[in-house]
């Protein structure tokens, strides 16, 4: 079978950074294979070991949040080392743009020490469920001193035989203008990149901050099962409490 390590290492990293840089976001068709994305699906609904967090219970729409706690299962454990990896130049990168002097480490376990540090030792990647009427409202994970720009969500069931609605939406608001909504097409087994909270956009007179929150809109029937994996952990006072509009 072929590692986590071996598949991201032969992605066009340079097309992903571009499109983040323009976008915000970056789609990467069938990361996983459609046996697999049902199967960890199954695990959602079957596993006693997640963590259970009612969106309604957190005002943040309705359905439920699976969560992983600190010792994430495989392929999510892989996947959350080796994307970090290979974010992590990007992410430097948009620091510069933004004139912050902070850089992050080469490996995730490096950061995640430094969160620990700063007491942020809340994980925060997890599944999320939605059935028929269900969404979770726009919002970011962005609370504690140690935040990284970028996240990755997957689609482990199928549009238009699982479920139907419940699209990925990206709204991005720059100074002065109006919010700009995206629906990013994700299938099954599809993944995707997208900034945590904010992007550097290139004006006339230099690089500032967009700001962009992230939604997955109403689900109009059957069930849609995903994944966000998160490569920063919240503080403890934060858990749960996400900026939500």
């Amino acid at each position: 079978m072929t590692s986590s390590a071996d598949t991201f290492d032969k992605l066009d990293w340079r097309a992903i950074a571009t499109q983040l840089d323009s976008e915000g976001y970056a789609t990467l068709p069938r990361l996983l294979g459609a046996d697999r994305a049902r199967a960890l699906a199954h695990e959602a609904r079957t596993s006693n070991a997640l963590r259970r967090a009612s969106l309604d219970s957190l005002e943040l729409g309705r359905g439920d949040l699976l969560y992983f706690g600190a010792a994430l299962p495989q392929p999510w454990a892989h996947w959350r080392a080796d994307f970090y990896r290979h974010l992590a130049p990007l992410a430097n990168r948009w620091n510069e743009m933004f004139g912050i002097a902070d850089r992050f480490p080469e490996a995730l376990e490096a950061f995640l020490a430094r969160n620990r540090r700063a007491r942020q030792t809340q994980p925060q990647s997890h599944m999320n469920r939605l059935g028929a009427g269900d969404y979770l409202a726009l919002h970011q994970r962005n609370e504690g001193e140690h935040v990284f720009p970028l996240q990755v969500v997957a689609l482990l069931t199928a549009p238009g035989d699982d479920f139907t609605g419940g699209e990925l939406v990206l709204t991005e608001q720059r100074p002065r203008m109006q919010s700009r909504p995206t629906v990013v097409p994700l299938g099954l087994g599809d993944a995707a990149i997208i900034a945590t909270a904010q992007r550097p956009f290139k004006g006339s007179s230099g690089y500032y901050r967009v700001n962009l929150r992230h939604a997955i809109s109403r689900v109009r029937s059957g069930e849609r099962i995903g994944v966000e994996l998160v490569f920063h952990d919240a503080p403890q006072a934060a858990h749960d409490q996400l900026a939500c509009i």
